[in-house]
C-alpha cells in the first residue's frame, strides 16, 4: 500500500503523503465525528449520551461532576437557540476546508490562507476557553463530549502554531520534503 498519492489542482499535481494529510485534518475529523454523535444521540433522539454519567443524589453540590445533560441542557449550551454543536460540526468543516486550501491552494496565497487558518483555530482556542471556564466555575459539571472536542481544538492550534514558529510549509509538509 502506498503511503502518498498525487492530488491534482490548481493546473498542477502535488504528491501528498497520506499519514501527514490525516495528521494535519485528523483532530477536525474527531471533533467532527463527536458533535455529529451529540447532535443525533443528544438533540435529535433525546437520548443519554454513552459515557456520560448522572449525578447522583449523594454528589455534594459544589463538586464538579460529568454530566454532560447538564452542560448540553444550560443556557451555555446553544447560541441564539442554535446548539453549540451545531456550531462545532461547522468548526469543524471550515477548519478542514482551509488545511486542504492551505496545502492544495495557489502556491502565492498560501500566506493568506494559512493567516486564516491560523487566526480560526485561535479562535477555536478562545470560544474553548470560555466554554471550559463556564463549565468548570458556574455550571461545575463537565462534559465528556465538549472535553474531547476542546482538546481537538488545543491539539489543532498546536499543530497550527508549530508551522508558524518555525516557519515550515504546510505544503512541503505533506509531500514530505526536507526543510533545512
Amino acid at each position: 500500500m502506498r503511503s502518498s498519492v498525487a492530488i491534482f489542482c490548481c493546473g498542477g499535481a502535488t504528491k501528498v503523503n497520506r499519514k501527514r494529510l490525516l495528521t494535519l485534518i485528523s483532530m477536525s475529523i474527531l471533533g467532527l465525528l463527536v458533535s455529529s454523535t451529540v447532535l443525533i444521540v443528544f438533540y435529535a433522539t433525546n437520548s443519554q449520551l454513552p459515557f456520560c454519567s448522572m449525578p447522583t443524589a449523594s454528589t455534594a453540590s459544589n463538586s464538579l461532576v460529568v454530566d454532560c445533560g447538564k452542560v448540553l441542557g444550560s443556557s451555555y449550551g446553544s447560541l441564539f437557540g442554535i446548539p453549540l454543536d451545531v456550531l462545532a460540526c461547522m468548526y469543524f468543516m471550515v477548519n478542514m476546508a482551509l488545511v486542504c486550501l492551505v496545502c492544495f491552494g495557489n502556491s502565492k496565497d498560501y500566506r493568506n490562507s494559512f493567516g486564516a487558518l491560523f487566526v480560526w483555530r485561535l479562535a477555536g482556542i478562545g470560544m474553548s476557553a470560555y466554554l471550559i471556564s463556564v463549565e468548570l466555575f458556574r455550571l461545575k459539571a463537565i462534559c465528556v463530549y465538549c472535553t474531547t472536542m476542546y482538546i481537538a481544538i488545543i491539539v489543532d492550534f498546536i499543530i497550527v502554531s508549530y508551522f508558524a514558529i518555525y516557519d515550515r510549509s504546510m505544503k512541503d509538509f505533506i509531500s514530505g520534503k526536507k526543510v533545512s
